[in-house]
């Protein structure tokens, strides 16, 4: 229904407090006996983050899977529920980054459906499922992406190389903790292009047609909050503070999720990281800035308020957010994160079929409308 605003049940976010201390102190009130950690595979085999966890859980902890694959392809999917199922836990806590999230979104479908097959996992894809959890998830996000606040889940059919969505009522974390010392793990390109996914949650939500009131005042203090604690932050990647400044102007925006449309550089994006393997961070950091440009001509005035907070007011939007992009190191065109013009055709294809790529403000109605957007974007 147009006009009406779903809160996603998420109970609590935590913020700027150690993980280990945050989590036992989360099953103590959760009252739960049996906990399964679902975790990146980096922090998993190469830090003792996953041991210190396990060994604050002691006898709770019941297993681990630690080898999601990017883009959670359904069979690794399917992989991860049965091992959770195999295990029966009263709670999964999540750490790592927007891969084991959303694994775990729909590992929660599967395990509240019975779901253990890829054939039977797609059968519920793009259904929205109304049945209770029979499992919740405690998330530790390592990355800026945002998708711990939503109960939009994405899974990728390898087949068609497309990401089907996944969503239900209560498929968002029950919890989520904030703990921006453990981020020091998360590689410098990884942090800060998924934060350029979240300035990309910020901007398309705000030129959406939505009319959401929560969305403006939300957007523009995010986009403050990374116009300054990204700067700081690839200048100096043990400014903790500035690290904590990211994760609540992710928690300010990405709550939004799911209340309101995303638009091209959402859209394309993800044809981008199914069709390229282009990791979702880098498709907003090549995208936004071209789709801003392309919108330009039918949303001025918004686009003015979104330079006005990255503090540059002299500056078009779309040049605001690719100086930022460029400021971080990160890829600006299609050919470095890539795609080749021979991609192009396939993705112009995808994309007037993709609800997403059709939801941008300004319409798009034909093929070359996607290509010329590719063009501003190489």
């Amino acid at each position: 229904m147009e006009n009406t605003y779903t809160y996603s049940p998420l109970d609590r976010v935590i913020w700027d407090t150690q993980a280990t201390d945050a989590i036992l102190n989360e099953v103590e009130r959760l009252n739960v006996d049996k906990v399964y950690i679902v975790a990146s595979s980096t922090l998993s085999k190469k830090t003792d983050e996953i041991s210190k966890i396990k060994n604050i859980l002691g006898n709770k902890f019941v297993g681990l899977f630690d080898s999601c694959i990017q883009h959670s392809p359904l069979e690794n999917v399917i992989d991860c529920v049965k091992s959770v199922q195999e295990k029966n836990p009263d709670i999964i806590i999540t750490v790592g980054g927007g891969t084991p999230i959303d694994t775990v979104k729909v590992v929660q479908l599967c395990h509240s459906l019975e779901i253990n097959t890829v054939a039977d996992l797609k059968k519920i894809s793009n259904k929205h499922q109304n049945k209770a959890s029979k499992i919740r998830q405690i998330a530790v996000p390592t990355t800026l992406s945002g998708g711990e606040y939503s109960i939009i889940g994405g899974a990728m059919d390898t087949k068609t190389q497309l990401k089907e969505r996944y969503t239900g009522n209560d498929i968002c974390p029950q919890v989520v903790i904030l703990d921006p010392s453990l981020t020091l793990h998360t590689p410098d390109w990884l942090w800060l292009s998924t934060a350029i996914r979240s300035v990309d949650h910020a901007v398309e939500g705000l030129c959406s047609s939505s009319t959401n009131p929560l969305m403006p005042p939300m957007a523009l203090n995010s986009l403050q909050l990374f116009a300054r604690s990204l700067r700081e932050t690839f200048k100096d990647r043990e400014d903790i503070f500035s690290r904590s400044l990211s994760q609540k102007a992710v928690w300010m925006i990405a709550k939004n999720l799911g209340n309101t449309s995303m638009g091209a550089s959402h859209g394309i994006g993800y044809l981008l990281g199914s069709i390229g393997s282009v990791p979702h961070g880098y498709t907003s950091c090549v995208m936004l800035p071209a789709v801003l440009k392309w919108n330009e001509s039918f949303n001025k005035e918004k686009q003015k308020w979104i330079s006005n907070a990255l503090g540059r007011p002299k500056l078009s939007a779309a040049e605001a957010v690719g100086e930022l992009v460029s400021d971080l190191g990160l890829p600006t065109t299609l050919g470095e994160v890539g795609i080749k013009d021979d991609q192009w055709d396939k993705i112009a294809d995808y994309g007037l079929k993709h609800p997403t790529v059709l939801s941008n403000p300004r319409p798009i109605t034909k093929k070359d409308d996607i290509i010329e957007i590719l063009k501003l974007a190489s």
